[in-house]
């Protein structure tokens, strides 16, 4: 029988994994993830790594593989305008660091990321199968039983959902979410331009949504271009000539001539949160448990934050030779993780439902708490700080350090 299993093999899944094996090697992990032997490393995506899980990252020996290809975020710049108004005025800016010589975030090309990943769990001794899936499983007082595609059946002490927002392994625990669709789809996607970013990030509010330059290595920058989701499927499905031009008249021209070099997709934005994260031998992490708007950028960080608290409860439990399936251990890592997960989807509810319209009034009063909050350099610090440092309460790899 295995220790613990893991469906869905992706970067929270493979995290989970190995900050495990990482704090004890005599654990046996398996990861099931349904896509074929490669398809993660053609992920042409970038995400926004945190400090927190930047320490995270290196504590696991992740971070320096990764750090090659990451790009520091120096400054944060907030404007507020209509997709036609010919100046963007700056509201807020945020700069800083987290520690000395330490940004608050980095831009990661998600293939840098899931290489490391990969590479250091089959080190570690997880066993990954790629290209099946579990199809079914059950619970009881021993073990959770998971029957794959395959049709092996496996026995393990504890199964880890990490099979992304629409998990069929939550719905089938009969685990219940808060649900609902924005009406809009956010395009990703990357651009060459002919000035150099200097690691500054962007998002300009618009009405549609928020309209994100962030910078990665080189004269490069990722999109998260925010539309409803009728036009951004329109956008996504339109001529090259089409799209650059709609795309030149949101980026503007402050960064020289842009050019599209990577595949733009689209994907459907909502707020899914699981009305709880752990049940008899069964826990969620990452988008399984969460999935909000990327206007904060926090989505995959939330899902890091998970990977160090279901960590620390899993070797905490067998130091002290407690069952890490069972509910009464597990509930620890939910108390853990609810609150902060329904805080920041909340939070991200909020400031997209506050900024994705054109009404003049909200426009005026929202204008003003940017100005606001601009002039007042303790808030501005403390709002960084929220987003980049672990707190004394948070997992220790969170500070860098193995539990």
């Amino acid at each position: 029988m295995l220790d613990i299993l893991i469906g869905g093999g992706g970067y929270v899944g493979l995290a989970v994994a190995v900050s495990i094996k990482k704090a004890a090697p005599h654990l046996s992990v398996t990861v099931i993830d349904a896509a074929p032997d490669g398809v993660w490393k053609k992920d042409a995506r970038a995400s926004a790594i945190a400090a927190a899980a930047s320490r995270m990252l290196d504590a696991l020996g992740l971070w320096e593989k990764m750090l090659p290809e990451a790009q520091p975020i120096n400054r944060m710049v907030i404007t507020d305008s209509r997709t036609s108004d010919p100046v963007r005025p700056v509201f807020l800016t945020f700069e800083g660091q987290a520690g000395p010589s330490e940004p608050f975030a980095h831009m990661v090309p998600n293939p840098a990321m899931i290489g490391p990943l990969l590479d250091t769990a089959k080190g570690l001794g997880v066993e990954l199968r790629s290209g099946t899936t579990i199809e079914t499983f059950s619970t009881d007082a021993r073990c959770a039983t998971s029957t794959l595609s395959t049709g092996e059946v496996l026995e393990a002490r504890l199964l880890v959902a990490c099979d992304g927002a629409k998990s069929k392994l939550r719905d089938s625990a009969g685990i219940k979410t808060v649900h609902w669709e924005y009406g809009q789809s956010g395009i990703v996607t990357t651009v060459e331009h002919e000035r150099p970013h200097e690691g500054v990030a962007e998002e300009h509010f618009l009405p549609a949504g928020p309209f994100a330059v962030l910078p990665l290595p080189g004269n490069r920058s990722s999109l998260v271009w925010t539309e409803r989701t009728e036009d951004a499927e329109r956008l996504v499905k339109a001529d090259d000539l089409v799209f650059e031009e709609e795309l030149e008249r949101r980026f503007g021209h402050k960064l020289g001539v842009i050019r599209p070099v990577g595949p733009r997709r689209a994907f459907p934005l909502g707020l899914t949160l699981a009305r709880s994260f752990a049940a008899n031998r069964f826990a969620l992490a990452g988008d399984a448990a969460h999935g909000i708007h990327p206007i904060s950028g926090q989505g995959l960080n939330l899902g890091f934050k998970d990977v160090a608290a279901l960590a620390e409860t899993i070797v905490d439990a067998d130091r002290l030779g407690l069952d890490i399936g069972a509910l009464n251990v597990l509930e620890r890592y939910e108390s853990w993780r609810r609150f902060d997960t329904f805080r920041m989807g909340v939070t991200t509810d909020v400031l997209n439902r506050l900024f994705s319209n054109d009404v003049t009034p909200i426009r005026i009063a929202r204008d003003f708490g940017l100005g606001l909050v601009d002039r007042m350099p303790a808030l501005k610090n403390f709002f960084i700080k929220q987003a980049s440092i672990a707190t004394g309460a948070d997992p220790k790899l969170l500070g860098g350090m193995i539990p």
